[in-house]
Order: C-alpha cells, then structure tokens, then sequence
C-alpha cells in the first residue's frame, strides 16, 4: 500500500509542477489596483469557464491530494 501512495505521490507532484508552470502571470495585479483598471471584456465577466479557471481549479484539487497524501505517508499508520 505503501509502495502504490509513494508512485501516486510523485505523480502528483510532477503533475503539479507541469501545471503550475502552465499557468500565466497576473500583469495587472499591482498597478491595476492601485490603479482602479476595471475590464469589463467578455473574458473578465466568463472567467470561470476560461482555461485559466480550469487551470486553477486542477491546481487547487493536486495541491490538496499532493497535501492529503503527504501526511497519509508521514504517519505512523502506514
């Protein structure tokens, strides 16, 4: 059981890794709010069905599995 969570685990984590790296930048995260910039496009008002939310969803979902399993490892039970 072991065996299987440890190859489970180091998918996960090269998983993550490729999808953190796919994700982009914010480029108005400062300025803009310092700024005021408000977009008001098609894309900022359907941002939950973007890739970018799906993106962000999976990482989301692998983080917490990579966090669950690290600790199921990490005990004294396994």
């Amino acid at each position: 059981m072991k065996i299987a969570l440890t190859i489970v685990f180091i998918v996960i984590a090269i998983a993550l890794s490729i999808i953190v790296l796919c994700q982009e930048g914010k480029e108005n995260g400062l300025t803009g709010s310092l700024t005021g910039s408000v977009d008001s496009s098609y894309w900022s008002k359907n941002k939950k069905h973007s890739r970018e939310a799906v993106i962000q969803r999976v990482t989301v979902v692998l983080g917490a599995l990579f966090i669950i399993i690290a600790a199921l490892l990490g005990s004294k039970w396994m």
